[in-house]
């Protein structure tokens, strides 16, 4: 069981334990499991640790690779999951658009503050004025009563159905590039086109985020599907490590908020 957790970092101890539990209620009770909505990283540690495992399969839940959070069934082979399988609710988010611009930063923090956890929700989808939310179906009732106010504005959360889901307006463009290392400040010079100094200052300032949590560490070795986000530039996301160059580089592929 030791070779698993040497894979993967020493804080992802947690989430492994998790998918190892999932494993075995699925081998055992021979019946499905559903996860909260995972993060990319998330994702790719479940389907790294199940991948050698035919007897188990994994659906995702968005299946658009425009959404970062996603639900996953964990399913025996006899077993065809359905949309509604997966306990997704969609909101649309009424507001006064006419006065004001909800920005993400404020939904996210109005729901944590009503006391969701983040496997609760999945991607806040902004597109134009219409704003959508994804909830756990199990919270959904609790959202609808309790989630009144972004900031000082009043909001009121109507249900939609899931084919009315909208495509964020945000725009992730593909990039191929080359680091020397997979430590965040090479990583994040390569994708950003900035130089590493600039980047280690940004890092020591508190304003680079991995995965959502702020990481200081300069060194700090990044993996497939790691999100990134550094203030005053944006997003960004580890999408594969492609192996090496005849220079001893690693190829990567990423995406890069436009």
């Amino acid at each position: 069981m030791t070779s698993i957790y040497q894979h993967f970092r020493k804080d992802e101890k947690e989430f492994i334990d998790s998918v190892l539990e999932w494993r075995e209620f699925v081998e055992n009770s021979y019946s499905p499991k559903v996860t909260g909505f995972l993060d990319p990283r998330q994702q790719y540690i479940l389907s790294a640790i199940m991948g050698k495992n035919a007897d188990i399969k994994l659906s995702f839940y968005p299946d658009s690779d425009d959404l970062e959070r996603k639900r996953c069934i964990l399913y025996p082979d006899y077993y065809e999951p359905s949309q509604s399988d997966f306990a997704v609710t969609l909101f649309e988010i009424n507001y006064p658009k006419k006065f004001v611009t909800l920005e993400h930063r404020q939904i996210l923090g109005s729901l944590m503050s009503i006391g969701l956890k983040r496997e609760k929700f999945g991607d806040i989808l902004i597109n134009g004025d219409k704003v959508q939310l994804l909830t756990a179906s199990e919270i959904a009732d609790f959202v609808e009563m309790n989630f009144s106010e972004v900031g000082r504005t009043k909001v009121t959360m109507e249900k939609q159905p899931l084919e009315y889901l909208i495509t964020s307006s945000e725009e992730w463009q593909d990039i191929a590039a080359t680091a020397s290392s997979l430590r965040l400040d090479v990583v994040l010079s390569a994708l950003y086109n900035i130089s590493r100094q600039k980047v280690q200052t940004l890092i020591a300032g508190g304003v680079v985020k991995v995965n959502w949590r702020v990481v200081e560490n300069p060194s700090f070795e990044v993996g497939e599907g790691d999100v990134f986000s550094m203030r005053g530039h944006g997003r960004s996301k580890l999408i594969s490590i492609e192996g090496r160059t005849k220079k001893d580089k690693f190829r990567i592929t990423a995406g890069v908020l436009k």
